[in-house]
């Protein structure tokens, strides 16, 4: 039963009965996404302590240390069964998730944090630009919001602020703010081994453009404009061996790897790939200013 009808049910009958009501119901994530969102993906080691565990196009990151693992990005609501599956497939306990991040306080990365919150017992920290979005469930994001939560609101354990390290275990996590495609949307840095090899791997927030809507015309965001400028800017400063993105198909995961394929980090070793997907979004955005190319 859903809220509406539940109410019209007062209405009519004069009775009101409550046992089966879930009032997580209020919460109306979008329709109609991609497929390639809810399919299922199966997980594996990217280099090092890294590891992709999310489904076939929202990517989900987990970083294993001997103090417990850190999640990154959640998926859907319905991504909770998967990303658990997943991280028990690589032979992980999802009861040593000590910490949940995300790049951005979307639905398409947000949808299962609470669940997963609630399964691991795990702390959640984000960028604090992102913390009141977070909070109400996305209804204030400023192109995406209607006023209303699209996933179960979350209260952060702890906020960062650009350049912020996140360490567990051995591992440091570098928070990088990158905002406009949310106000806090961040990307993530860290350096990790392989035998005598080291890899600096970039997860990173790609700026894509979220609204229609003229810059100018976004009041609850006046600075959209100068936060994409700065973040295309910063991020073309970036130095790394490996990247991943938000979504898979960013970072042309599946032309670079097929389930089943042999551990291989060198398969993501791609600063070429990175600087050209930048290079797209800059002048996606110059179209949008109406700058000239």
């Amino acid at each position: 039963m859903t809220f509406r009808a539940f109410i019209f049910t007062i209405l009519i009958t004069g009775t009101c009965t409550l046992p089966n009501i879930s009032f997580a119901q209020t919460v109306n994530e979008p329709k109609n996404n991609p497929a390639e969102w809810s399919r299922p993906y199966q997980p594996f080691r990217i280099a090092g302590n890294l590891y992709y565990v999310g489904t076939y196009d929202l990517g989900c990151f987990l970083i294993t240390t001997d103090k417990g693992n850190i999640l990154i990005n959640t998926g859907l609501a319905n991504s909770d069964k998967i990303i658990a599956n997943n991280i028990r497939t690589l032979g992980f306990k999802l009861s040593d998730t000590k910490i949940l991040l995300t790049t951005q306080a979307h639905f398409d990365h947000m949808g299962a944090m609470a669940a997963l919150k609630k399964l691991t017992g795990a702390k959640v920290y984000v960028n604090a630009k992102d913390a009141q979005v977070m909070k109400d469930g996305g209804a204030s994001d400023y192109a995406l919001g209607n006023g209303k939560p699209v996933y179960t609101p979350v209260t952060p354990d702890k906020l960062l602020h650009d350049g912020d390290v996140i360490t567990l275990g051995a591992t440091k996590l570098a928070m990088l703010d990158h905002p406009g495609h949310t106000q806090g949307s961040c990307s993530y840095m860290l350096t990790t081994s392989e035998g005598k090899r080291t890899y600096r791997v970039l997860i990173a927030n790609m700026p894509t453009i979220v609204t229609e809507k003229p810059f100018g015309q976004l009041p609850s965001y006046p600075t959209v404009e100068k936060d994409y400028v700065t973040t295309l800017r910063k991020m073309k400063t970036l130095k790394f061996d490996i990247w991943v993105s938000s979504h898979a198909s960013q970072f042309g995961l599946h032309q670079k790897h097929t389930p089943g394929d042999a551990y291989d980090p060198a398969k993501f070793v791609d600063q070429a790939g990175y600087e050209k997907a930048l290079n797209d979004l800059q002048a996606e955005f110059d179209k949008m200013v109406g700058k000239k190319k």
